[in-house]
């Protein structure tokens, strides 16, 4: 297979081409067929792009020139990340709250800081892997689905890919999810990462983040 635009070699199963972004269809694919000849008579090499005929035939076509891929910029993502903060802390809610509930006294009463923060550690470590576990098959379950998004994502018509737009692996997602966010629990480092990397998705060129550039994925915006 062919891209229809610049000539590439399409990998098989690729929604477009890595070369160019041409999306990949079944024109694109018959455009370098070997049985095929160029429409001119004179014409010894045609660009993929030329109209072609088919042999001892005088029907002429030309291949369907497909939709640019669209990458999703900073803001849109901005927007898909507030709503998946929304969806996961409706559920975390009420589970903070049993946590916490019964330290409440202690909190109100204890005079000696160093023993308020003994008896409240045990309980923030256990939120924070429950939060940082929840979190992990949240992205990555959802975005290596059928759906290839979050909740957030699939409101905005996004949706994540690999390099050659095929549907990523939990594998791949799960590398984004701890190449990003999971590194936001690192103290004092891991919150200006996580900001630094989302700042990269509004000036590269594909709209990458760093955790996306890490993991080889794209985050496109269906038209």
């Amino acid at each position: 297979m062919y891209c229809s635009k610049c000539g590439a070699t399409l990998l098989e199963g690729a929604a477009f081409c890595t070369a160019c972004g041409q999306p990949a269809g079944v024109n694109a694919a018959s455009v370098a067929a070997p049985s095929m000849v160029p429409a001119g008579p004179g014409d010894a090499v045609a660009a993929p792009s030329t109209v072609w005929r088919e042999p001892g035939t005088m029907q002429t076509w030309a291949p369907a020139v497909g939709p640019t891929v669209l990458y999703a910029g900073f803001w849109l993502r901005v927007v898909a990340a507030i709503i998946d903060s929304i969806a996961l802390a409706i559920p975390f809610t009420p589970i903070v709250f049993l946590l916490f509930a019964g330290m409440v006294p202690a909190i109100m009463h204890s005079a000696d800081p160093v023993e308020l923060v003994v008896s409240l550690l045990p309980r923030i470590l256990l939120l924070t892997i429950f939060s940082a576990i929840v979190s992990w098959l949240y992205w990555s379950l959802m975005e290596s689905s059928s759906w290839q998004a979050t909740l957030g994502k699939k409101a905005l018509g996004l949706y994540v890919t690999d390099m050659e737009g095929r549907r990523a692996s939990f594998g791949r997602t799960s590398g984004r999810y701890c190449a990003g966010r999971l590194v936001t629990i690192v103290p004092s480092i891991g919150g200006l990462y996580f900001f630094v990397s989302c700042i990269c998705a509004g000036f590269t060129e594909k709209k990458q983040a760093i955790h996306d550039i890490i993991a080889g994925c794209l985050v496109l915006r269906k038209v």
